[in-house]
């Protein structure tokens, strides 16, 4: 897809809208990479956020993925059932469980991720070198505007 001229060089409001497309649509198209029938989008979600940050309470959990705390707990019982996520007592209130990815729970993420990674790999190496080179910078750009 050709982006219009007045994206590339027109207003910081132009620009931000062909940048917000493109990586919505390059978003939507690596979580699509998924081995079809697995996890769900909010399972593999959940699981990816528990990855990330080691261990949550179902509540940090509901709002590190933004959903309501009723339907994380459905999304923890699935989760839990197929042997992906542990709970464990809280170590200083005991009325909360810590909930984190068990071995099978991190060898699952890792999975998902190869393939991301994969996809979007062979992806770039059909680009010339200067588009890599390109998208080098822009993902520095990119990383830097996310700190902000």
């Amino acid at each position: 897809m050709e982006w219009p001229v007045a994206a590339e060089r027109g207003t910081a409001d132009e620009l931000a809208r062909a940048l917000r497309d493109a990586i919505q649509r390059l978003n939507r198209r690596v979580r699509q990479t998924r081995p079809v029938g697995d996890l769900t989008y909010g399972q593999l979600s959940a699981l990816t956020s528990l990855q990330l940050a080691g261990a949550l309470t179902p509540r940090e959990l509901a709002d590190v993925e933004r959903v309501q705390p009723p339907t994380m707990t459905k999304i923890v019982g699935k989760l839990e059932a197929r042997g992906l996520v542990v709970r464990t007592p809280h170590p200083t209130d005991g009325r909360q469980v810590i909930l984190a990815p068990t071995e099978q729970g991190r060898a699952m993420y890792a999975q998902f991720e190869k393939l991301r990674n994969e996809w979007l790999a062979d992806q770039l190496a059909a680009l010339s070198e200067e588009d890599r080179d390109v998208l080098v910078r822009a993902a520095q750009i990119l990383q830097q505007v996310a700190r902000a």
